[in-house]
């Protein structure tokens, strides 16, 4: 691993990469569990940005038209776990498409991997890991906060939680944000279905949604690293994930996943050898 600064590192190779973000020993538990969050990215430049903070309107100005309209306009059986509960109907709405002011991340190193890698037309980009310490972030969140993480000895926030000590709805969240001042928060969504369980998922929000998290983080730099993914291992990484069994057939349960896992597998890998249109 080339070290490039203080909080980046390039891989330079599989092996190096593999025993890099699988080096999560904890010799007080002597256990190998981690305490990161991966994010994958396609193209090193990509930040942090939103969805909802990527369709050129202020995020905190058109949320709740957001959410309220997909409440309104979703079918009466859509699945929720809890239909009083606005975090849940942001994971649904995340889950399925809507902008919104969550961040996706997953507790596995391979599946951060898999989304690096899973857009064959960004393999000529150099690709990232973000990886960042959410066990670490609770003591940068409001004392409330973390005298229930700590009082519960757990180490992030269910929906229910955030409904019971944050807010249900986004007057609330806005109120709480200003009285407590703004943080970063991990989460794990309610297990909406086999993707969000297959992909080891959680979610990121800020308290205010028009924050940059990159730009958070920055100033926080002991809680990251971001590992660089040269372009020409894109390639390795990706077939070794293939022969792992991490593949759009598993992250995307369904007829989806399988359509876009043999789309990708059967794609030539060559340029200069696809078949032309005569």
């Amino acid at each position: 691993m080339i070290e490039l600064n203080e909080n980046e590192l390039q891989a330079e190779s599989w092996n190096d990469l593999q025993n890099y973000l699988f080096d999560v020993y904890e010799s007080d538990k002597d256990r190998y569990r981690s305490k990161y969050a991966y994010r994958g990215i396609s193209d090193k430049n990509y930040g942090l940005e939103t969805s909802i903070q990527r369709i050129g309107r202020i995020p905190s100005e058109v949320e709740n038209h957001l959410i309220r309209n997909f409440q309104k306009y979703s079918p009466i059986n859509t699945l929720v776990d809890d239909y009083n509960n606005i975090w849940n109907w942001i994971s649904l709405g995340q889950h399925h498409g809507l902008p919104t002011r969550f961040l996706d991340w997953t507790f596995s190193p391979n599946v951060a991997l898999h989304f690096m890698t899973d857009d064959i037309n960004t393999f000529k980009k150099d690709g990232a890991i973000w990886i960042v310490d959410f066990v670490e972030i609770k003591n940068h969140l409001p004392k409330d906060l973390q005298n229930k993480l700590r009082d519960q000895k757990t180490l992030s926030f269910t929906s229910a939680e955030l409904k019971k000590y944050i807010g249900n709805t986004i007057r609330e969240i806005e109120a709480y944000e200003k009285t407590h001042g703004d943080a970063l928060l991990f989460f794990e969504p309610p297990s909406i279905d086999d993707r969000i369980v297959n992909q080891f998922a959680m979610f990121s929000f800020m308290l205010n949604p028009d924050v940059d998290k990159k730009g958070w983080l920055e100033t926080h730099k002991h809680l990251y690293k971001r590992i660089i993914i040269p372009a020409d291992l894109k390639w390795e990484i990706r077939d070794k994930l293939d022969q792992s069994n991490i593949t759009e057939r598993i992250i995307y349960p369904g007829l989806d996943g399988i359509s876009k896992w043999l789309g990708r597998w059967y794609r030539e890998k060559d340029d200069s050898k696809k078949w032309k249109i005569k």
